[in-house]
């Protein structure tokens, strides 16, 4: 097996990587967000309780985030990301097995542990991988998990509920087609790095700016949770749009997939912080959207927005981050990821709240922009740091 994958070609450790990133995130994550407005209705999930869900799943890829900055040995980091990839089916199909509060968090939680195993450790081993072979470190086209699983996570909803299953059988459906996907993942996994060398453990950056890039993407993970828990709710919460919210779901996925492309592009223009300053300033213009003008249209447009700038958000840190850390990337994308998933445990837990007391999501929004023009204050610090 050793010597197979030293022989992996860059489209198959792309393309496995991928993969892994819709059954960890895709599948074991993001199918909660087109199932919400279902459970809700069929399963007597509250609003607040599924904001908390929310939350525990964050709470879960914040210890997979801790466990990933911990972890030193290269063979470790692999081996739990290998194993979070048929963790993830088990927990997928769980949720629909159970019918408690303590059954769902459960699920929930250990998602997020294979949804970190998926983001950072997968995202350094690959990262990893590409340097070692020459090869441009951008993790745009690693990224397109994200946005197929968001995709897949869609249609998938919409296809199970044309054919009338429950929310219970769709999540054993998602388990059942995340199989499919788990040979290729499997197959193609990144093989274990070599230990690093003197001159690459040395090389790491500047605790001041280590701290302003903690700040904003604090801020984006803030912006990056309300979207990806409460899209589809949004929508569906307008009088007019019943039924039409996993057509904005849909939507942030297909716009989220030729985006990271197009944000690999406009980095090599303007830098990656510039870059993401642009993804920022559009997200909160999408964040604004839904509040501001109503209508099918707005919601739509705001999903748009939202899809294409999450992702060069998340791809372009944390491959940057992965840079200026080249003796072990994933560990620092997991320390990045701990401000992330601060905001990720905190947001949707105190939305949940804020629109059950106002029956409106509009203070939530509004208080998202208002986080994400902080995350942009962080961002412009960073340009005056060298690092």
């Amino acid at each position: 097996m050793a010597a197979a994958q030293i022989r992996l070609q860059a489209w198959q450790v792309l393309l496995g990587g991928i993969c892994a990133l819709v059954i960890t995130i895709g599948l074991a994550r993001f199918a909660y967000t087109p199932l919400l407005p279902q459970m809700h209705a069929q399963a007597g999930l509250g609003v607040a309780d599924g904001g908390l869900l929310a939350a525990i799943n964050y709470a879960g890829y914040m210890s997979g985030a801790l466990l990933a900055a911990w972890i030193e040995s290269p063979a470790w980091r692999r081996r739990l990301y290998v194993g979070a990839l048929p963790l993830a089916l088990l927990i997928t199909a769980l949720m629909g097995w159970g019918s408690s509060f303590g059954v769902w968090a459960l699920s929930r939680y250990v998602g997020g542990l294979c949804g970190a195993a998926g983001m950072l450790l997968g995202s350094g081993l690959v990262q990893g991988w590409l340097m070692r072979s020459g090869r441009r470190p951008e993790l745009g086209i690693y990224f397109i998990g994200l946005g197929l699983g968001i995709v897949v996570s869609a249609l998938g909803a919409m296809g199970m509920t044309k054919l009338e299953l429950g929310w219970a059988a769709q999540w054993q459906g998602f388990a059942l087609l995340g199989l499919a996907l788990l040979i290729p993942a499997w197959w193609w996994r990144p093989p274990v790095p070599p230990a690093a060398t003197r001159a690459a453990a040395g090389t790491v950056p500047s605790r001041r700016w280590m701290a302003l890039m903690l700040s904003a993407y604090f801020c984006a993970g803030w912006g990056f949770v309300i979207n990806a828990t409460f899209t589809v709710a949004i929508v569906e919460k307008q009088p007019l749009l019943a039924g039409q919210g996993p057509w904005a779901w849909l939507l942030v996925g297909l716009a989220s997939m030729p985006a990271v492309f197009v944000w690999d592009r406009i980095a090599r223009r303007t830098g990656d912080v510039g870059a993401l300053l642009i993804a920022f300033g559009l997200q909160i213009v999408g964040v604004l959207l839904p509040v501001l003008l109503s209508g099918l249209a707005a919601a739509l447009a705001g999903a748009l927005l939202y899809g294409a700038t999450f992702i060069g958000i998340v791809s372009l840190t944390l491959a940057l981050v992965g840079r200026r850390s080249p003796a072990n990337p994933g560990k620092a994308m997991a320390r990045l990821t701990l401000s992330y998933g601060v905001a990720q445990v905190s947001a949707p837990a105190l939305t949940g709240r804020m629109v059950e007391a106002s029956g409106s999501f509009d203070a939530a929004l509004w208080l998202t922009a208002a986080v994400l023009g902080l995350g942009m204050l962080a961002l412009v610090g960073v340009l005056r740091e060298p690092g």
